[in-house]
């Protein structure tokens, strides 16, 4: 099975021209870093409404693709100030991810991030079997 390039998912925010939105290879989708921003890339609004932007675009990347957020086997968070973001973002995040289904997850500080946003979250979610005819 060769690589599929996943991009211009309808209701998704439109990727950089730099790189795709995701990638299926062997079963498994790779979702690009998603930012918390709106499809015209301007950054909406706080920690909170920033964590919630960067999902949202994400679970509609894997339902284009053919997977679910129930699919996610792991996640990547980076945020700019881990010390006073962590608990923000992670009070949306379990909205998203129950604790009795949470993925692996690493959190990591950075620098800086695109558009001088807050956090970036990519993950990793297999690709479910066809359904049977």
């Amino acid at each position: 099975m060769s690589k599929q390039i996943i991009n211009n998912v309808p209701g998704a925010v439109p990727p950089l021209q730099t790189f795709s939105q995701a990638v299926i290879s062997k079963g498994n989708i790779y979702v690009s870093g998603n930012i918390g921003w709106d499809d015209e890339f301007n950054i909406v609004g706080g920690i909170q409404a920033q964590t919630r932007a960067a999902l949202e675009n994400m679970k509609k990347i894997l339902e284009g693709a053919g997977s679910g957020l129930e699919h996610v086997v792991k996640v990547n968070v980076f945020l700019v100030n881990l010390v006073r973001d962590f608990h923000q973002m992670n009070e949306v995040y379990t909205e998203f991810f129950p604790p009795e289904a949470m993925p692996a997850r690493t959190c990591i500080g950075v620098a800086a991030l695109p558009a001088g946003g807050a956090v970036e979250i990519e993950c990793i979610a297999e690709l479910p079997p066809c359904p049977e005819d």
